[in-house]
């Protein structure tokens, strides 16, 4: 359907935003893993998701798959209070039968999934191993599963295990009823699994293996036999579902024209170059990372209602001559008059980020101080690119966190989070590696946040004329335990021709003090 396929990146960005919107959970995180089984993660707010390569078919049709894992996944976050593990008969069953409890109740907020549902029960049942292919009782339980989601089984069960599996499907049919007319939860039809065991006959501990999707790769998921699956599908779930066009869901359009502005979103991202084109920089790749460890809400929300004022562009203050009179302020003996002054931030910045190993004990902290900054930066539509440098495995490494013509995003957290601490500070290294960008991009401040002093002072400094002789303004900000050591750091850094160091004792003063630079340049 097209050439283009879509990058972990931007999947995962559409997947964040819609796994909180669907969930209604801001704290959720997701992660693309190549793994045996999509999981979900209750107590760690966080969802683990094949990538879109395990799927078959065209990239549309793989994506939709993702796309309809993924509610269902935010369904259980939203209205399941565990998940159990499904290598055992007891979990498998119940999540089972808790994903047609969740599908019944979450189809009356979200009517527009109907489509994509019976989408995914099609290819679910492509994907669906044949019974004849099982031993033992696992091929029971695998037949419950196919019967009471798909109405039907793959393959063949001797006439006594087909009734067991028929008289467990209608009576967890009723079990379900029972939970959605009483509103019941989880904790209650886990109670309840016991039964359906003992009308299978079955041991709760019997092993289930993890059913992953598995086609061959030259079957096509849009032929008329799988629109004949859909409708078959669609047919037994007409009560609930009422009448569907089998032909209309194995197209998707409504879906598409999401699919095509995350194809155009690739494609601009592709042509702008997400890779860094700076030799010798790198740029970290981890999708798995869980960025929310170093998000600080109320830091965020704090700095952007401080900073609002430079939103709208404007900012009020106080004035010994003006046209309105503050009388309460006169009373303390201040400035009387409020003005309004012009704020423009045209500034173009470019922000290092030290990560030597004497930042270790204070990482989490220092991360969030430096995310914070980047959404307040972002909020202010201020253009900012972001570096870090460590050393791993003896070789010093700068990193590309965020690019100057991307946005600021959960991917560009992800990023920066998973960057360690480790190694010395090669601040002159690092700053050689930068120089031909800097050259050509020309940004108005270079702003380096640093711990420590740089192993070359020397080197740094000759480095430092030629970024200055092409006109971009050196800022380093020095970071202490205390005040005192902050001072000292930042009076070391002033002697190596930054032409303004600041001091920062605690982490969480950086975006302001950043932002107070911003302000006066």
């Amino acid at each position: 359907m097209q050439s283009l396929h879509l990058r972990n990146d931007t999947l995962l960005e559409i997947s964040t935003f819609l796994v909180r919107r669907w969930s209604g959970r801001e704290s959720i995180t997701v992660s693309i893993s190549d793994q045996k089984e999509v999981q979900t993660k209750l107590r760690e707010n966080k969802i683990v998701m094949f990538p879109l390569e395990k799927y078959q078919g065209t990239d549309f049709q793989k994506y939709r798959q993702f796309r309809t894992a993924l509610w269902y996944e935010a369904m259980r976050i939203r209205y399941s209070s565990k998940i159990l593990s499904n290598d055992h008969a007891f979990g498998y069953i119940l999540n089972t039968i808790e994903t047609r409890r969740i599908e019944t109740i979450a189809r009356k907020v979200w009517q527009g999934m109907d489509g994509e549902i019976i989408f995914r029960y099609g290819v679910s049942w492509l994907y669906r191993p044949l019974l004849n292919t099982l031993y033992g009782n696992t091929r029971i339980v695998e037949g419950f599963s196919q019967y009471f989601l798909l109405g039907d089984i793959k393959g063949e069960l001797s006439p006594n295990a087909f009734e067991k599996v028929q008289k467990a499907t209608k009576l967890a049919q009723e079990i379900v009823n029972e939970a959605i007319e009483k509103k019941y939860g989880t904790d209650w039809l886990e109670k309840k699994i016991p039964e359906i065991i003992k009308v299978l006959e079955i041991d709760p501990l019997l092993t289930i293996p993890i059913s992953i999707p598995k086609l061959s790769s030259g079957m096509a998921l849009s032929d008329d036999e799988f629109v004949k699956t859909l409708n078959k599908i669609a047919k037994y779930r007409e009560s609930d579902f009422g009448e569907l066009d089998p032909k209309k869901i194995a197209e998707g359009k409504e879906v598409f024209e999401e699919f095509k502005v995350l194809l155009e979103e690739a494609k601009r991202t592709e042509n702008k170059g997400l890779t860094s084109e700076i030799i010798g920089v790198n740029m970290p790749t981890a999708t798995n990372v869980d960025e929310t460890k170093i998000v600080d809400t109320d830091l965020i929300n704090h700095l952007k209602a401080k900073f609002k004022e430079w939103k709208s562009g404007w900012k009020e203050e106080h004035v010994f001559a003006g046209d309105e009179f503050d009388e309460e302020t006169h009373m303390e003996g201040h400035k009387p008059f409020i003005a309004d002054r012009k704020i423009a931030i045209k500034t173009k910045i470019v922000i290092l980020l030290d990560h030597s190993s004497s930042i270790a004990n204070q990482e989490v902290q220092y991360k969030k101080a430096t995310l914070a900054l980047c959404e307040v930066l972002e909020y202010l539509k201020v253009k900012f690119s972001v570096y870090a440098f460590n050393t791993e495995q003896k070789q010093v490494i700068c990193w590309l966190i965020k690019p100057e013509n991307l946005k600021w995003n959960n991917i560009a957290a992800k990023r920066l989070a998973q960057i360690k601490a480790n190694g010395s500070t090669p601040l002159a290294e690092v700053y050689n590696t930068l120089l031909p960008s800097l050259r050509s991009k020309k940004p108005d401040i270079f702003l380096t946040l640093t711990d420590g002093e740089p192993s070359d002072p020397d080197a740094v400094r000759a480095v430092m004329r030629d970024l200055k002789s092409i006109g971009i303004k050196m800022v380093a900000i020095g970071c202490g335990p205390d005040t005192e050591d902050a001072i000292t750091i930042a009076n070391n850094l002033r002697r190596l021709g930054y032409e303004r160091t600041l001091a920062v004792s605690r982490l969480s003063d950086i975006p302001k003090r950043v932002l107070s630079v911003l302000g006066t340049s």
